[in-house]
């Protein structure tokens, strides 16, 4: 059933907590809800001006909640959002952009791709919030006897499901070409939807979409620790030693104690005491995902470090030798990113991390950690490790501590989340998933390309490595500072849209609807 009311008990409320909070959480998971949250409030699209969009209109599915058992009646809500701006006919082609894992915002349908390829095709824009995550969370709460509803596959029922209802609410010709676009987790979505439901997805855009599950995420430090020395994104090899010597000094003073780390704590703004080893293990935890941030999202608007600035932090005053040079760049790299966040002082307690992933009560406020954890649990893994000798970071936090997490908050063994690793790769293909019409894109400097589709497997399996190009950096809004290789990025893949669509298109105008 479509149009439905949203449910009040979750209201218009968003994020408004997040940014003054100092409590502990993933720190790429923050980066990415606020550059997300900058870009939507810049630039042309929902502001104001002569520019201004029409504001896009919000409406409500409702979904069962367990779509493989029909026996089972209960349903949820679950939010989406349509621009129709741009289209020009019923018999127009339809894009869908699938949320992944947090709250889908309105830009979603009005910024970046597929919004700025709508009007070329008369298109169609149609959002669709991720069940579980933003205000798309079914009643009960988030306990594990709910959550075993939270995966991709369900994800993937919602799509079909949100597919065929929507094309009758909004009268779209049967004809009309359906294309899934995603970034990241959504964009592997994207992917799968196209190799699940051919039917039903005419084709697909999948954007850093890691489609290969991995318990132990080696390659993200590997591919953190090349971008640090690419010249081409303002690395080099001096900049990579510099990280190395600044995370081996803070560990020297982590291990002298005393006031050494008091010292430390004082310095880096931590917000409690270092004398819990597991404390200090989060700690360079957090330091690390600083470091891979700026790889991740280098360059992007909104992201407080890129890889030219951090690099630029660590070697300031390297003229003069001094060896806590590195490390003073990168206690600057921390005041800067805790201030872009509206943090007051850097957290990373383990007790306070596994007491607030333990809240089952839904949390408007937060950006869906708990559930993302249940997925990494039970489906994914993605656990960052630096346990490679040429890792230039801490070797701590190692992968048990990680997988401790599972045991600690769910009850999963580590074989348990070994286990359902291996069977999500078996049930998608890993990084041959063998969809066909599906494009797929990444950036080099993206650690998370590793794990996505970097080389055509066919004619009909496309792929799309763009150099110096970040995570999702392709679906942005487009700036005046983006680089050649990526307005070339973006031009293949209005072209790789044209080579799908005209004979479609064409083929439609022949049979009529």
């Amino acid at each position: 059933m479509a149009g439905r009311p949203g449910p009040p008990r979750l209201g218009p409320l968003l994020l408004l907590s997040l940014w003054g909070s100092s409590a502990p959480a993933p720190l790429l998971r923050r980066l990415a809800e606020h550059i997300e949250r900058f870009q939507e409030g810049s630039g042309p699209g929902l502001g104001f001006g002569p520019n201004a969009l029409v504001p896009p209109k919000q409406g409500w599915l409702e979904q069962p909640l367990d779509p493989f058992n029909t026996s089972d009646q209960r349903s949820f809500l679950q939010r989406y959002w349509v621009n129709d701006q741009h289209w020009a006919s019923r018999h127009g082609p339809v894009f869908l952009h699938l949320g992944g894992e947090g709250s889908l915002r309105p830009g979603s349908v009005t910024r970046g791709h597929p919004a700025a390829l709508a009007p070329v095709w008369g298109a169609l824009v149609i959002g669709l919030e991720h069940r579980f995550y933003g205000l798309s969370i079914p009643a009960g709460g988030l306990d594990v006897a709910q959550l075993r509803f939270l995966s991709s596959r369900h994800a993937l029922a919602d799509v079909a499901s949100a597919r065929l209802a929507l094309g009758r609410l909004f009268n779209v010709s049967s004809s009309s070409p359906w294309i899934c676009f995603g970034g990241s987790y959504a964009g592997s979505l994207a992917a799968w939807a196209r190799l699940k439901f051919p039917h039903l997805i005419f084709a697909s855009v999948a954007s850093s979409a890691p489609v290969r599950a991995v318990l132990d995420f080696s390659e993200y430090n590997e591919v953190v620790s090349r971008s640090l020395t690419s010249a081409a994104v303002g690395g080099s090899p001096e900049c990579r030693a510099a990280a190395a010597a600044a995370f081996a000094d803070v560990e020297r003073r982590l291990l002298a104690g005393g006031a050494a780390r008091a010292a430390l704590r004082a310095e880096l703004g931590a917000c409690a005491p270092l004398g819990r080893a597991e404390d200090r293990a989060e700690l360079l935890g957090a330091l690390q995902a600083l470091v891979g941030g700026a790889a991740q999202y280098d360059a992007q608007a909104g992201a407080p470090l890129s890889v030219r600035r951090l690099c630029g932090l660590l070697l300031q005053g390297g003229g003069n030798r001094s060896h806590s040079a590195p490390y003073r760049g990168l206690r600057r790299a921390v005041q800067v990113v805790m201030h872009s966040l509206g943090q007051r002082c850097l957290s990373f307690s383990r007790a306070e991390t596994v007491a607030q992933l333990k809240v089952t009560e839904s949390q408007v406020s937060g950006v869906g950690d708990r559930q993302w954890l249940y997925q990494t649990c039970t489906e994914f893994g993605f656990y960052v490790t630096c346990e490679d000798p040429s890792c230039p970071f801490s070797r701590v936090p190692a992968l048990p501590s990680q997988l401790e997490l599972c045991q600690q908050v769910f009850g999963l063994s580590t074989s348990s989340v070994a286990q359902a690793v291996t069977q999500t790769n078996s049930y998608y293909g890993g990084q041959t998933p063998g969809a066909t019409q599906v494009l797929f894109v990444n950036g080099d400097t993206d650690p998370w390309h590793a794990l996505s589709v970097t080389q055509a497997s066919g004619p009909s399996a496309s792929a799309l490595l763009i150099p110096g190009a970040s995570h999702c950096m392709d679906m942005a809004p487009e700036r005046p500072s983006d680089s050649p290789s990526l307005r070339r990025g973006r031009q293949s893949i209005s072209q790789q849209l044209q080579t799908w669509l005209r004979p479609a298109q064409q083929s439609q105008a022949r049979g009529g609807d």
